[in-house]
């Protein structure tokens, strides 16, 4: 049919000039001219006739995908070391503004790749008095270049020759009610009176969160600095803490390769890296595989620093020392600092992801809320991506606040390959009796730290346990939550020792004992876990021994990380102290997979 339908084209262009010249000057007879635009609309990376058909609608299962270019092939923007500790938030919005979307050039080679081509077909038949254009709704998201130069207009030697484009991503979809990421690109020509168009639709990626199954190829840590390490004045930590860096650095160098980041003299101690940032990536179709881009997800906090209300002066670093070729930055931050702890809740370890199970072939994303909640602007962005739908614990009760506090993926011999691993203060309790009952009550906890306070285990089972309860059965609420929405039995998971008690003058729960959850996967079979230094008996600490048999059952090996003055004391743990950039070449592409699954845009 094809074949057919190009010999009558060529008929038609042999005789048109004929045609023409004998139509009547007002136009009659004349047919419009008609354009051909093209996207990768099958997704498999090239331009071709299969793409012709219903373009100009997007689905799951069909429609041409574009990237948010928002990373930095050449290294243009530059932070300046005066901005990273400046009030206010101006500093935050001009490093947000600086990325290759922003200027109005193709940013070398590399950048032509983060672009969706597109072309117009040639129109031989047209004057040269044609005109045409190039619009794209809304106008703000998108540009198209050819040549190197962003181009709206079109000359009739445009026209008459075709043209291959490349269009550019300039946002992500921030708020579903105000953009749903679709554009749609149309091609207008106008000849001798006539006017014809052609449209296509494209929607820009959405940004998938990782998951602690994908090996890290990059981890991240936090160092010190000359200074005194806290925007104005003393962090909120007790003297000491962070401290004892070197045994944290040389422990998790033993576990992993690791890249220390070094923040600034008058904020150091902020070196919460899971916290300032959670990874995401934007992908697209191309010949040969998906092209893949870094988008990492700035924390939405803003702080009362004095002077100003403040976005966390952190997360400025993510711009200095991550942003480049690949790897773009995203934030979305409110006018105002929010009330009280709920700021708490905006950071990187209160957004966790479940691996793809049955009906979610993405996975899912994991976070927490209550009667505390992350701000409303940043969450909805987070949860609006469209393929990783939310699930929602109950995180308030814990004085951090945050998901990876309670819970965390692990491999599993089981249908899914996964399960979760999970904070269990009643078997730490237990493990607490069994050690009493074999004449151990003396034996301390932290007895191998520099802690001021280490409890004997006669001393923590002389409480009653209350607050170590509350904890127990909040996480029972947690569970009932995730094992609804994984589907994952009981007798599934893995129960890791952890005993919580109330933090004086707050009412909330905090991990007393190293939160043994709150750690680093390094690969799906080996983990990085906050060293315990629970009580021992017969010179073995149980702790330890328990969370290494209750993983080995799964093929997980732990290695041990000292972070007791570095993290914990501070209210976190190795897995708040670091981050990871992990490999995500083997997750199903995010447009592949989602029919019925419940999972797309509405």
């Amino acid at each position: 049919m094809r074949r057919w339908t190009a010999g009558i084209a060529t008929l038609l262009t042999a005789v048109t000039p004929a045609l023409t010249a004998a139509a009547p000057a007002t136009g009659v007879g004349r047919t419009a001219p008609a354009p051909r635009l093209t996207a990768d609309v099958n997704r498999d990376g090239l331009l071709t006739p299969a793409d012709d058909a219903a373009k100009s609608t997007w689905t799951d299962a069909r429609g041409a995908i574009f990237l948010p270019n928002l990373d930095d092939d050449e290294h243009r923007c530059t932070v300046d070391p005066a901005d990273l500790d400046a009030p206010g938030r101006a500093v935050d919005d001009k490093l947000a503004a600086c990325n290759d979307a922003a200027d109005d050039h193709i940013n070398g080679r590399r950048d032509t790749a983060d672009l969706a081509p597109l072309t117009i077909d040639a129109q031989r038949n047209l004057s040269n008095n044609a005109t045409g254009a190039v619009t794209i709704s809304p106008a703000d998201k998108a540009r198209v270049f050819t040549n190197g130069r962003p181009i709206s207009t079109l000359t009739a030697q445009d026209l008459q020759h075709g043209l291959r484009l490349q269009l550019e991503g300039r946002d992500i979809v921030r708020n579903p009610k105000q953009w749903d990421g679709q554009i749609t690109v149309t091609v207008s020509v106008t000849d001798r009176g006539r006017t014809g168009t052609d449209a296509v639709r494209l929607r820009v990626a959405p940004l998938m969160l990782q998951n602690d199954l994908q090996r890290a190829q990059t981890v991240l840590a936090g160092q010190p600095a000359e200074g005194q390490g806290w925007w104005g004045g003393t962090p909120p930590y007790q003297d000491g803490v962070p401290g004892e860096w070197k045994r944290f650095a040389d422990t998790l160098r033993k576990a992993t390769k690791v890249q220390f980041v070094k923040g600034t003299p008058n904020g150091w101690k902020d070196m919460w890296l899971q916290d300032t940032f959670e990874p995401a990536t934007a992908s697209m179709p191309a010949v040969g595989g998906p092209h893949t881009m870094r988008i990492l997800i700035r924390s939405g906090n803003v702080w009362e620093v004095p002077g100003a209300d403040t976005p966390r002066p952190a997360g400025r670093l993510l711009y200095r020392d991550l942003r480049g070729p690949d790897i773009g930055i995203v934030q979305q931050l409110a006018d105002k600092a929010s009330p009280g702890l709920d700021d708490l809740l905006n950071m990187g370890g209160n957004l966790e992801s479940l691996p793809p199970y049955g009906g979610y072939p993405h996975g899912r994303i994991v976070y927490g809320s209550g009667e505390r909640h992350p701000d409303p602007g940043f969450i909805t962005m987070v949860t609006s991506q469209g393929y990783q739908p939310p699930v929602v614990i109950d995180t308030s009760w814990l004085m951090v606040g945050h998901a990876d506090e309670t819970t965390h993926v692990v491999r599993a011999n089981n249908a899914r390959g996964w399960t979760l691993a999970v904070a269990d203060p009643r078997l730490a309790a237990q493990l607490l009796r069994d050690v009493q009952r074999q004449g151990g009550g003396g034996q301390r906890l932290f007895a191998d730290t520099n802690a001021k306070n280490k409890p004997t285990v006669d001393e923590l089972l002389s409480t009653g346990l209350t607050d170590n309860e509350a904890a127990a059965e909040h996480i029972d609420d947690q569970l009932k939550i995730l094992l609804k929405a994984t589907g994952l039995d009981e007798d599934e998971l893995v129960r890791l020792p952890v005993f919580f008690t109330k933090v004086p003058g707050y009412g909330l729960l905090k991990a007393m004992t190293p939160g043994l959850v709150n750690g680093l996967s390094i690969t799906d079979r080996q983990f990085a876990a906050p060293d315990p230094h629970g009580p021992r008996l017969h010179g073995r600490d149980v702790f330890r021994q328990a969370t290494e048999r209750a993983l080995a059952r799964n093929g997980v090996r732990v290695h041990w990380v000292e972070d007791f003055f570095w993290a914990h004391l501070g209210g976190g743990e190795v897995h708040c102290a670091t981050n990871a950039l992990r490999d995500t070449s083997s997750a199903r592409p995010w447009w592949s997979g989602n029919a019925g699954s419940g999972t797309s845009p509405r």
